[in-house]
Order: structure tokens, then C-alpha cells, then sequence
């Protein structure tokens, strides 16, 4: 069995041009259980910068749930700055049949986004079980200048984000774009999926019934709606 590399040898491995992103669609602008103190405060919780939606690691073929055109309704989201996180909140919400508050939706938002915080930058014991998130993350920037940003209420959520919170909620996540963004004619009214979260927790066990999906819309203008 080939032992997987560690974060370092990626990380040199990226800037040398040895290894590389395998974008899974085209460039976009950020998509930017120890958790709270408070462990009950949220339902949601159980256990400016541009990225691109890719992978690291061996080419994969893409799955044909992936290629899709799919329809949906778009649920508006508040542009606050915080789009990603009130799409994610209001999603998991849904999923329940609980409706939030703009005031509730905003709050979870900012729990979610501290909550990254906390495990990525706080806990360096935790830290390590999002290697993937952490790889993103510092070929873009140093660790510390991330940990500075994401403290603000203002701050872009993005895959590495999602990659973090599609574990600590345990919850998978698709994200789409709108057919007439992909289509080369500009054209169409459905959706397409670019990137997929935890899917392992859709699936359920024994002991886990599995999740229903939070789909996000974004929409190549900076900004996450809901899809349902």
C-alpha cells in the first residue's frame, strides 16, 4: 500500500509544478467535534479571495451525477458576505422542516464561520483531520493570515470552507452552477453540479441514518443562493 504524503511534500510538490489542481469545472471566484463551547447552541453542529473548485491527488472520473443537467428552485440568500454560510445554514434547516429567522439564519452563519475558525487555527489537534482544507488553503496564503481573515463577519466562505463543514456537520453538499453559465450558446434554465461534499454521509450505516443533500447555487457573480 503506497503511503500517502504528507502536507508538506504537497504543498512543495504544488510549487514546483510536480504535482497540480485537477479543476473540476472553470475557474470561479471564491466558493470563499470539539467545536463551540456551547455544543447545543446550534442544530446544525454534530461531531476576498479567488480558488478554483479542484481536487488534489490522483485524476478521478468524474461521476455521471456530475455531468447532469438538473431542476430546481432557487432559494434567494441575503448578499452580506456571508452567502455560503446562510445557503449551508438555511439548507441543513430545511432538511429538518425548521424555518429560520433572517436574524436566526445570520447567527448560525456566523457560527458556522467561527467554527472553521476554531478547528482550523484554535485547535491544532483538530487541525489535522482536515488535511485537504488545510492543503487549499496554504498554497494560497499563510495558515496565520487565513486564521485573521475568517475572523471577520465579512469573510468569502470557499471550497475549503465547505471541505471542512461537509465533516463537522457531517453533512454532504453539492455545489451547482446555472446551465446558461456552462452552455456554450448561454442558454438554458437548469442546473449543473460542479463539486460535491461529503457524500459518504448521505449514504447512512447502522448507526447514522444518512443525510439529504444541501444543494448550492452559485452563480458566478460572487454569491450563493439555496437549491431545492
Amino acid at each position: 500500500m503506497v503511503a500517502k504524503p504528507s502536507n508538506g511534500i504537497i504543498l512543495e510538490e504544488l510549487r514546483n509544478g510536480v504535482a497540480e489542481f485537477e479543476l473540476v469545472s472553470s475557474p470561479v471566484t471564491s466558493i470563499s467535534t470539539n467545536v463551540y463551547r456551547n455544543p447545543i447552541r446550534s442544530v446544525f453542529i454534530t461531531d476576498h479571495t479567488h480558488r478554483f473548485f479542484a481536487r488534489i491527488g490522483q485524476k478521478m472520473e468524474v461521476s455521471p451525477a456530475l455531468s447532469k443537467v438538473e431542476s430546481f428552485r432557487v432559494h434567494k440568500v441575503t448578499g452580506d458576505g456571508r452567502c455560503m454560510f446562510r445557503a449551508l445554514v438555511k439548507g441543513m434547516a430545511m432538511n429538518k422542516s425548521v424555518n429560520l429567522s433572517l436574524r436566526e439564519e445570520r447567527e448560525n452563519a456566523d457560527e458556522l464561520r467561527m467554527a472553521i475558525k476554531e478547528v482550523l487555527c484554535d485547535n491544532e489537534k483538530e487541525r489535522h483531520k482536515y488535511e485537504e482544507a488545510l492543503i487549499a488553503i496554504t498554497v494560497e496564503e499563510p495558515l496565520k493570515r487565513y486564521c485573521q481573515r475568517i475572523g471577520r463577519p465579512d469573510f468569502w466562505g470557499g471550497e475549503s470552507e465547505l471541505l471542512v463543514l461537509s465533516k463537522l456537520c457531517r453533512q454532504p453538499i453539492v455545489v451547482y452552477i446555472p446551465e446558461h453559465e456552462h452552455s456554450r450558446g448561454g442558454y438554458g434554465s437548469g442546473f449543473i453540479p460542479i463539486a460535491e461534499y461529503g457524500a459518504d454521509f448521505g449514504k447512512g450505516s447502522r448507526k447514522e441514518k444518512g443525510k439529504k443533500a444541501v444543494k448550492l447555487l452559485y452563480s458566478g457573480r460572487n454569491h450563493y443562493d439555496l437549491l431545492v
